[in-house]
């Protein structure tokens, strides 16, 4: 079973990924958690103060490696035979 971990995401953020965090965490939309925050910050600034905290305490999200991610898994095959090969069509770049 693969555990889940609350993390500020490195995307899909407003100010630090504190709400998107928590809401990917919860599984609900984003915006609900910033539409909570917000009116806890109008009832009484309990929603800066656990905001900021929260940001302190919520690591960021790992990085990956974009060298992993973008390298292909094998080289592209090519449409053209090796230049060794007498009958091996040319490039259209190298045509007459």
């Amino acid at each position: 079973m693969t555990t889940k971990r609350l993390y500020r995401p490195r995307n899909e953020r407003m100010i630090a990924g504190v709400c998107a965090g928590i809401g990917s965490y919860l599984n609900i939309d984003p915006t609900l958690v910033r539409l909570a925050v917000l009116l806890l910050a109008v009832w009484g600034g309990g929603g800066i103060l656990a905001y900021i905290i929260a940001w302190i305490v919520i690591p960021e999200e790992p990085l990956v490696s974009p060298a992993t991610d973008l390298m292909p898994a094998s080289p592209a095959p090519t449409a053209y035979a090796s230049p060794m090969t007498p009958d091996a069509p040319k490039p259209p770049s190298e045509q007459s």
